[in-house]
This record gives structure tokens, C-alpha cells and sequence, in this order.
């Protein structure tokens, strides 16, 4: 099966919907879901051929297909992230600036998000943890779903 379109995401369903398919789950990483052509397999074992368009990006929860009986989901697989929480904007500026510098991909939430703080959250490294635990800044080191793709900002100097 080829798949070049998303047909919407699972959290848009009634749950009556669908309660009467069968669901079958594409397990990804988050670097697959910035992917738009590769070949995945689902849980059940079908092998499925993603070519999707140029600005199409997963995320957790996309339907691949649906028919009458079953639909074909999107399940984001857990990432090793750290979580930083400085206490104080010079701390968070310092902390950006000195892994901004590090090229590192990171993404950003505010008070209002599921951490209920302002945080900023990066890929796993333990240079990173190294540095952070050196400069005392409050982090925590956490598997994730992240809501999106950690993808690197394209710059020149």
C-alpha cells in the first residue's frame, strides 16, 4: 500500500467511529516523521510505502488510511529528552544562547503547557546533562511523545 496523503488524525474522530475499526499503528521515531518517503511497518506487520507531499510532517495520532473496517494510525514512539526549568529569564537566556551556539534542535512551551512551567526541551546528550548539571540549572531527563519533530533550523553565519 502507498500512502501520499494524511487523511486527518484519530483525536478528530467520534469516538464512536472508532470504536467500530480496528486500528493498526505505524510505530515512528521522531526523526521518521520529518520522512516523507520511507517504507514502515505496522504493528500487525504490513509493510506500507509513505511518499508524501513536500510540507506534509507526522504526527502522533495521523490516519494513514481508513476503510470500513479498519483505520491505519500514526504512533509516535517515545523520545529521550531533557526537560530544562531555569528559574529566571537571564538563566533561560544564558541556557538558549550557550545551546543555540551548540546547534542543538529545541523546543519551546510555555506556563500554559502539559509541564505547567516555561521550559525548553532537547534531544537527549550527556553533554548537555554535563553542562547543565555545571551550571546549575534545574533539569530533568524524560521519554516523551513530543507534539512535533525536532528538526534543525536552517542558517548561515
Amino acid at each position: 500500500m502507498i500512502i501520499d496523503s494524511i487523511q486527518g488524525n484519530r483525536s478528530d474522530l467520534p469516538a464512536d467511529d472508532l470504536a467500530a475499526l480496528r486500528e493498526d499503528r505505524v510505530p515512528l521515531t521522531n526523526a521518521q516523521l520529518l520522512k516523507r518517503v520511507q517504507r514502515v511497518s505496522t504493528e500487525a506487520g504490513e509493510e506500507i510505502g509513505l511518499q508524501l507531499a513536500q510540507q506534509q510532517e507526522l504526527r502522533d495520532g495521523d490516519v494513514l488510511h481508513r476503510d470500513d473496517s479498519r483505520i491505519i494510525t500514526v504512533h509516535v514512539l517515545p523520545t529521550d529528552v531533557l526537560v530544562i526549568s531555569p528559574e529566571d529569564i537571564t538563566t533561560m537566556g544564558f541556557v538558549a544562547h550557550s545551546l543555540g551556539n551548540r546547534h542543538l534542535q529545541a523546543q519551546f512551551f510555555g506556563p500554559e503547557s502539559e509541564y505547567g512551567r516555561p521550559v525548553m526541551v532537547v534531544l537527549y546528550d550527556h553533554t548537555v546533562e554535563d553542562f547543565l548539571t555545571h551550571h546549575g540549572t534545574p533539569f530533568t531527563r524524560e521519554d516523551r511523545v513530543m507534539p512535533a519533530a525536532f528538526r534543525h533550523a536552517e542558517h548561515s553565519h
